[in-house]
Order: structure tokens, then sequence, then C-alpha cells
């Protein structure tokens, strides 16, 4: 019986020994992989400003883009370079033509 005590304390103590060892690599292993983590979330949180930041820099690029067209659409700018750079002017109603145009799908032959 005391066989048996002793042989029992021996394992009681091999598992907390096991126990304390498994417990002594889980904690450091634990603070590596928050570490891992922790870097991570650094560089992921970079790349979000990084990416945030251009996104502002391609809308106020896409505000000033939508300035000139519409600068370079107005009306008077065009009619301007119409007539002094291409020597075009407004037709008068009399040099109009109206053509008139029959649905050419509908098999006629006309």
């Amino acid at each position: 019986m005391v066989w048996r005590q002793c042989k029992m304390a021996k394992a009681a103590r091999i598992v907390k020994i096991v126990f304390l060892s498994l417990m002594a690599l889980f904690i450091p292993a634990m603070l590596v992989f928050d570490a891992i983590q922790a870097r991570k979330y650094s560089d992921l949180r970079n790349q979000v400003i990084e990416l945030e930041k251009k996104q502002a820099d391609l809308i106020e690029e896409n505000k000033k883009l939508i300035t000139d067209i519409s600068m370079l659409s107005s009306a008077d700018r065009i009619e301007r370079i119409a007539s002094e750079e291409l020597n075009m002017r407004k037709a008068e109603s009399d040099e109009i033509i109206r053509v008139e145009m029959r649905d050419a799908g509908n098999g006629s032959g006309n």
C-alpha cells in the first residue's frame, strides 16, 4: 500500500511538473502571438490611413476635373472658339434645311 501511495505521489509530481512546464511555454507563446497580432494590426491601420489619404486626393482631383469640364464645355467658350478660331457663325433661319426621316423599319422601301 505504501508503495502504491508513493507511486501515486510520484505520478502527481510528474503531472504537476508537466503542467508547469506547459504553462511556462504557453505564456511566452501567447505573448509572441500577441506581438505578431499587434504588428499586423499596426500594418493594416497604416494601410487604411494611406488609402484614406489617397481617396481624399482622388476626390479633390475629381472635383478639379469636373470644374475643368464645366468650364471647357460652357456655351460661351464654345461660341467664342467657333467664331474666332474657326470662323464660324450662327446660321440664319433661311439657311436652315429641315430633313425628315421616315421609319426605315416599316419595310415599304420608300
